[in-house]
């Protein structure tokens, strides 16, 4: 029961940093602990139930989620060097601006 508690906590936590950040790395941490809530209820009912299925999808989910992290930490990087900037409403203002001059 308490693992579900700190899986609930870690996902608040990851939704209030998701909504309250502008800074794109900081919103990815927070998708990383939104992520990270999820294995954890996976592992957690998965050892309730005895079936080791769900250890297994939580250990392919984690390295899906470490796959997609490195590659949106890249893109980050060149949006930065491009840009200048990592900030969200920034970067969606600069997205605005370059479909209207098409």
């Amino acid at each position: 029961m308490d693992y579900i508690i700190l899986s609930l906590t870690l996902l608040a936590i990851g939704i209030c940093g998701l909504v309250t950040k502008r800074n794109l790395l900081k919103a990815l941490i927070s998708v990383e602990i939104i992520a990270a809530a999820a294995s954890l209820n996976f592992a957690v009912f998965s050892s309730m139930s005895g079936n080791p299925l769900g250890q297994a999808f939580m250990v392919l989910a984690l390295s899906v989620d470490t796959t997609l992290t490195a590659i949106i930490i890249a893109l980050v990087i060149v949006a930065y060097r491009e840009l200048k900037t990592i900030d969200i409403w920034t970067l969606s203002k600069i997205s605005r601006a370059r479909r209207e001059k098409r």
